[in-house]
């Protein structure tokens, strides 16, 4: 069972828009590249929401759709959720769905997580992964995506920078053509290539239409 939020806002005040990830990482980097539109782009934990749904879904685009229509009923509020992962090969396109909860699971801290992974790729000579990367929505007047991003790369056998929070792939995952890992690239750059940034793009271009 969960609560439904009531949240009001004057018709004079900025259109809130809610982005429904508990992953503080996943929210800042959508909100860097949203933030010049005239919106107010709102987390979960600015509402003291703690609910969750079951990712359940056998894709992304569902994962995505479930929580942007979960999050929106329980708000009132425009809704957007993204759903995110990365399929790498020498391990039969695991993680995909599954990437936070795989290995050492979701309780892992970032460290305890990227270390469990990179034990068992230790071996491995093929390196070559894909971020995966879909942004659904729910709650607008017109239907708005879903959006699909991707960003092919390679897994490096140690840290290159920091883990940025809840991210911890950022560290060892060498975008192709990048000289540098995720975490340790500029904003910009990293938008401009990653598969959130170019989800985001898709929304952030159907977002100025509205």
């Amino acid at each position: 069972m969960y609560a439904i939020v009531m949240v009001s806002f004057s018709p004079h005040n900025m259109q809130k828009i809610l982005i429904a990830t508990h992953n503080q990482g996943k929210f800042k980097e959508i909100v860097e590249f949203l933030n010049d539109l005239p919106f107010a782009f709102i987390s979960l934990e600015d509402l003291q929401i703690t609910d969750d749904i079951e990712e359940n879904g056998k894709t992304y685009a569902e994962n995505a759709q479930m929580k942007a229509n979960f999050f929106h009923n329980l708000t009132g509020l425009p809704t957007v959720a993204d759903d995110s992962g990365i399929e790498v090969n020498a391990l039969k396109g695991e993680l995909g769905v599954k990437t936070r909860r795989w290995g050492a699971g979701e309780e892992a801290d970032d460290k305890e997580w990227l270390e469990f992974f990179l034990e068992q790729m230790k071996d491995e000579k093929d390196r070559s992964a894909r971020f995966v990367c879909f942004i659904a929505t729910s709650g607008f007047e017109e239907q708005k995506g879903p959006f699909e991003g991707d960003c092919l790369g390679n897994i490096l056998y140690r840290p290159a920078s920091h883990m940025e929070p809840g991210i911890p792939l950022s560290s060892v995952f060498l975008p192709l053509g990048a000289k540098k890992v995720f975490s340790a690239l500029t904003k910009a750059k990293k938008n401009a290539i990653s598969h959130r940034g170019k989800a985001a793009k898709l929304l952030r271009e159907a977002l100025k239409k509205s």
